[in-house]
C-alpha cells in the first residue's frame, strides 16, 4: 500500500498537477494540507474519477486537509482535540480496514509560528502539544498509525542545506525542534530517516531566490509510523520531480509503501 503527503499550496490552482500526479504515482491514501478551500468547493469530481473517495476539512483561502482514498473510509475525524476555540482546519484523520487489519492514516498541517515572540508561536506550540498528547492516546491502541504531513519543523540542522539562515524562523527554533522530539520519542519512527542517513533530502524549496534551482531546501514534509505501522515499511521516498513541473507547490510529496 502506498500512502503519500504532499502540501498542495492551494488544491484549485493546482488541480492539474494533482490529477497527474494521482495517475502517475498511483498512492492509494494520499493526505493533502493547504487545500485553501471550504469543503463544498474542493474539486471532487475530478479526484473521484480518477477512484478516489474524498474527505475534507477545508477553511477558506487558508490551511485546509484532505485525505483521498482508493479505500473506502470506516471512520473520519476531524479537527485536533484539546482546544474547542480553535477553528483553524489542520487535522484530520481516516480510519480503513485493510487485509491485515484497521489503518489510521492522519493529515496535518503544523502551523508555520512565525514571527517568533508572538501569539502565532505559542499557538504553534501549544498545537504541538495538544498532537502530542493525542497521539500518546492513540497509539495505545497498538495499531498501524500513520502521522503524515508537513510539520513546519526543520528537525536538524542537516534537514536545511543552508540552516545558519533559519536560526531566527519558528521553523527551526528549539522549542519547535524540542516539541517535534517529544512527539517522536513516544515510539514513531520517521519514515524518510528510517530509509536514508543523507543530508540532502529535501521537501521544500522557497519560491524566491532560486533555491530550486540551487537546491536551498529544507525538509519539513514526513511520515510518522506508530511502531505497528513501522513494522510493516517497506520504502520511503521524496518524489522531488513534482516540483519542476509548471506552476508547482513548492513543496513535494513525500511517499512510503506499507506492507498492509
Amino acid at each position: 500500500m502506498k500512502i503519500a503527503t504532499w502540501n498542495i499550496n492551494g488544491v484549485r490552482a493546482r488541480i492539474g498537477n494533482l490529477t497527474s500526479w494521482l495517475r502517475d504515482s498511483a498512492p492509494d491514501i494520499v493526505c493533502l494540507q493547504e487545500i485553501k478551500t471550504v469543503d463544498d468547493q474542493f474539486p471532487r469530481a475530478e479526484i473521484e474519477s480518477l477512484g478516489y473517495h474524498v474527505e475534507t476539512h477545508g477553511q477558506k483561502g487558508f490551511n485546509g486537509v484532505a485525505l483521498l482514498s482508493k479505500l473506502k473510509f470506516d471512520e473520519v475525524n476531524r479537527g485536533l482535540p484539546g482546544d474547542d476555540a480553535d477553528e483553524q482546519a489542520r487535522f484530520i484523520e481516516g480510519v480503513f480496514s485493510t487485509e491485515k487489519g484497521v489503518l489510521r492514516v492522519v493529515s496535518l498541517y503544523l502551523p508555520n509560528g512565525n514571527p517568533i515572540g508572538t501569539e502565532k508561536f505559542s499557538y504553534k506550540l501549544g498545537w504541538m502539544e495538544r498532537l502530542e498528547r493525542w497521539a500518546s492516546d492513540r497509539l495505545a491502541l497498538e495499531e498501524p498509525l500513520v502521522l503524515a504531513g508537513d510539520y513546519n519543523v526543520i528537525p536538524e540542522a542537516g534537514d536545511a542545506k543552508t540552516p545558519e539562515a533559519w536560526v531566527n524562523d519558528a521553523l527551526f527554533q528549539p522549542e519547535s525542534r524540542q516539541a517535534l522530539r517529544r512527539l517522536v520519542n513516544l515510539g514513531f519512527t520517521d519514515a524518510t530517516r528510517a530509509v536514508t542517513d543523507s543530508n540532502d533530502v529535501y521537501t521544500f524549496w522557497d519560491y524566491q531566490a532560486g533555491a530550486w534551482q540551487k537546491n536551498n531546501g529544507i525538509r519539513i514534509d514526513f511520515q510518522l509510523l506508530s511502531p505497528e505501522a513501522a513494522n510493516l515499511l517497506g520504502s520511503a521516498s521524496v518524489e522531488k520531480h513534482v516540483r519542476s513541473w509548471e506552476k508547482p507547490s513548492d513543496h513535494v510529496p513525500v511517499a512510503i509503501e506499507l506492507a498492509a
